[in-house]
């Protein structure tokens, strides 16, 4: 019997069907489940195509096409008619991202004519928990907070800093950083932005609930002031923002972390987090 496939980009009618997708795993989803719970399927909202794979009229595999490229529970198959798409439209995306092994084989596809890529990071451990820490092993910083709507000139330079150590390029280059600002402002504004700050202000330890959905949010831009490290902030800190996400959030967090961050990875294992599976990015 021959087997119908084929590829197109989803609508807001597909709505439904798309999130049916994404919830067969909803840890490693959660960044684009909850763009697509916000936004729908509506290109000029979400900020970036959905493309669907189908097989025998049943949609089976996705992938977003935005600021990033991500597969989403992608066969081999689909895989391959999502690259053929990817190569066709043109490079648009500032980095290829997902499950290791499906975001491997969309890079290999594409890095003939995609390539070469600045970095590629090829296991970035992806570790879950559902619960806080023994506090006899660690304790909640009680000076994480919230950041205001107010101290957004506070908490903005930690971010930049953050994400220039972390990706290789500074957030403010091209659009002046204005895209990056928006984002910082709707995490504050949501409640999802959290730091602990100095006797002077500045900010000593940070980070974020970046995505989040009923089933798993994401913690994300983890960092602690250079001149801080080593003084036994990130765990305690770490712990606290937990504690917010499990209470406030979703009932499952989840985080992914370079495979070469041994301080960073000890330090989730501490508070409590275990790899359950791996990304892969492929920066530009």
């Amino acid at each position: 019997m021959l087997t119908q496939t084929t590829t197109r980009v989803l609508e807001p009618s597909d709505l439904d069907a798309a999130l049916a997708v994404l919830d067969r795993d909803p840890v490693a989803n959660a960044f684009v489940t909850s763009r697509v719970q916000v936004a729908g399927l509506d290109p000029w909202r979400l900020g970036g195509e959905m493309w669907g794979w189908y097989e025998d009229g049943a949609l089976t595999s996705l992938c977003y096409a935005g600021a990033n490229l991500v597969p989403i529970c992608a066969t081999p198959r689909a895989v391959r008619a999502f690259a053929d798409r990817a190569r066709r439209a043109g490079r648009r995306c500032s980095s290829v991202v997902g499950p290791a092994e499906p975001t491997a084989q969309l890079w290999r596809l594409l890095e003939p004519s995609w390539g070469p890529a600045r970095e590629v990071r090829s296991h970035q451990p992806l570790m879950v928990t559902d619960r806080l820490p023994d506090p006899a092993e660690v304790t909640p910083d009680p000076y994480v907070r919230r950041i205001r709507k107010d101290e957004m000139d506070t908490i903005m330079p930690a971010c930049v800093a953050m994400f220039t150590e972390e990706v290789g390029v500074s957030p403010m280059a091209g659009d002046g950083g204005l895209l990056y600002q928006a984002r910082v402002a709707e995490l504050v504004g949501s409640g999802r932005s959290f730091a602990r700050l100095g006797p002077d202000g500045r900010v000593l330890f940070k980070a974020e609930i970046g995505a989040a959905t009923p089933h798993a949010c994401q913690i994300q831009g983890v960092w602690v002031d250079p001149e801080h490290r080593g003084r036994g902030l990130a765990a305690p800190g770490m712990a606290a923002v937990l504690r917010y996400a499990l209470a406030d959030v979703a009932p499952l967090v989840s985080l992914y972390v370079n495979d070469f961050n041994t301080a960073a990875r000890r330090t989730y294992q501490r508070v409590g987090f275990q790899e359950v599976g791996a990304f892969m990015s492929v920066l530009f």
